[in-house]
C-alpha cells in the first residue's frame, strides 16, 4: 500500500478544463501556466496565430484557437464545438482609453464597450450550456478609472459598469460563479508596448511609491485568478490587485 508524501496535496484543478481568452501573453498566459501546474487542461484563444501557437506549445495546451473574441459568431461557434464540459473561463480582452471630450474617437469607444460590456454578456450566454455547475467566469477590469479626472470619461464609465455587470451575471448564471479582477498597473508585454521608452521610469516610480515596494506582475494576477477559480464561496464580486496603488 502506497504512502503519501508528507506535505503533498492534490492539484487544485485536476481533471478540470480552463479556457483563456487572451491566453497567448501576459496575464492569460501566466494563468495558463499556473492552471497547468495545478492539473488543468487549458485551451488558449488569441488573435495572433504565431503567439497562440508558441504559447500553446509552451504550456502544453490541449487546444487553441485564433480569432477575435469580440466577434460574436466566432465566439459562439468556438464554444459550441468544444468537446465536453468546461470548468473555468478567464477573459483578459480589452484595454483603456484616456481622452478629453473634444478628442473622443467614437469608433474606439464602441470597440471598448464591446470588449468590456458586450463580450461578457456574449461569453456568459455562449458558455452557460457548457459550464459545469461548480465552474466560474472571470473578467478583467481596472482600478484607475475610479477617481474622476480629466480624460477619464470612457475609462471611468467602463470601470464603474464592470462590478454591476458581474454582480448581475452571478445571479443569472448561478450556481456558476462570476467575478471581476480589477488590476492597477501590471508589468505585461502590453504595458511595455504602450509605454515604450517610459516603461522603466514607470517601474521605478511604482517601486518607490507602492506600499508593497515592487511592481505587480502577471504571476500576481494569475495567482488571484486561480484562487477565484478554486474558492467556491466567491461570486458576484470585484477583487482589487494593484499593490496599494489606490492608497498613494
Amino acid at each position: 500500500m502506497g504512502t503519501a508524501t508528507p506535505g503533498a496535496r492534490a492539484p487544485r484543478l485536476a481533471g478540470q478544463t480552463v479556457v483563456l481568452l487572451g491566453g497567448s501573453a501576459g496575464i492569460g498566459l501566466e494563468t495558463a501556466r499556473l492552471a497547468r501546474a495545478e492539473g488543468a487542461d487549458v485551451v488558449l484563444v488569441g488573435r495572433d496565430a504565431g503567439r497562440v501557437q508558441q504559447a500553446a506549445a509552451e504550456v502544453g495546451a490541449t487546444g487553441s484557437a485564433v480569432f477575435d473574441a469580440t466577434d460574436g459568431e466566432r465566439l459562439d461557434g468556438f464554444f459550441a464545438q468544444l468537446a465536453g464540459p468546461i470548468d473555468h473561463v478567464l477573459a483578459t480582452v480589452g484595454g483603456n482609453y484616456y481622452t478629453r471630450l473634444a478628442d473622443v474617437d467614437f469608433a474606439q469607444v464602441h470597440g471598448l464597450v464591446d470588449d468590456h460590456l458586450i463580450l461578457p454578456l456574449r461569453l456568459a450566454r455562449a458558455t452557460r450550456e457548457k459550464m459545469r455547475p461548480s465552474g466560474s467566469l472571470l473578467f478583467m477590469g481596472g482600478t484607475g478609472g475610479r477617481r474622476p479626472a480629466l480624460g477619464q470619461l470612457v475609462s471611468g464609465a467602463l470601470t464603474a459598469a464592470g462590478p454591476a455587470l458581474v454582480a448581475n451575471l452571478a445571479l443569472e448564471l448561478a450556481p456558476v460563479r462570476v467575478n471581476l479582477i480589477a488590476a492597477g498597473f501590471v508589468d505585461t508585454p502590453l504595458s511595455a508596448r504602450l509605454l515604450g521608452d517610459d516603461l522603466e521610469h514607470r517601474r521605478e516610480q511604482l517601486r518607490a511609491t507602492l506600499p508593497i515596494g515592487r511592481v505587480v506582475g502577471p504571476a500576481d494576477v494569475a495567482a488571484l485568478a486561480l484562487e477565484l477559480m478554486t474558492n467556491t464561496a466567491l461570486t458576484g464580486a470585484t477583487y482589487d490587485i494593484d499593490g496599494g496603488q489606490q492608497l498613494v
